[in-house]
């Protein structure tokens, strides 16, 4: 059985969309109210072009290299402000850092290589019914859910603490 990934490894939502001028995260901002200085622009482009799910230090390493006014501080206000908004989903893959990714309207699952910290965004029908049935059964009715497995590929040991 294979589980699609939502993006290939290494292709950027960007890549997809070159013609794009505004992201869906800054379209997302300017819906919602907020205020978009050019700081917050170079933020929300960061992060629509993000392949990956970076934590705000990466956010702030990627963003300063596009304007080198942007503080660490102004990182963490600006992710926190967009999380606020229901823009930006914060996830914590067991590796002591926040990771972001912009609020998609599919819901995905994420399998995560503990070995590298690589994250495999998937959906898989089966997984979905599975907990449906079990929330049912438990006399619930599901409304949301997350699930991430936690893994290393086959043949590789997990890593030592």
């Amino acid at each position: 059985m294979t589980f699609p990934a939502t993006r290939s490894v290494g292709e950027s939502r960007s890549d997809r969309n070159k013609e794009q001028l505004v992201t869906r995260i800054e379209k997302a901002c300017v819906d919602k109210g907020l205020r978009m200085t050019d700081q917050r622009r170079v933020i929300a482009r960061v992060l629509s072009d993000a392949a990956d799910h970076p934590d705000a230090e990466e956010l702030y390493r990627r963003a300063s290299a596009i304007d080198p006014h942007i503080s660490i501080a102004t990182v963490y206000r600006t992710v926190k402000l967009f999380e606020d908004a229901g823009i930006l989903e914060r996830h914590d893959f067991r590796d002591g850092r926040s990771r972001y990714e912009e609020v998609q309207e599919a819901h995905h699952d994420h399998l995560i290589d503990v070995a590298t910290g690589s994250v495999i965004e998937f959906r898989n029908e089966e997984i979905e019914k599975l907990q449906r049935r079990v929330a049912e059964e438990l006399g619930f009715e599901l409304i949301d859910h997350r699930l991430e497995l936690y893994g290393v590929p086959k043949g590789r040991k997990p890593p030592t603490s």
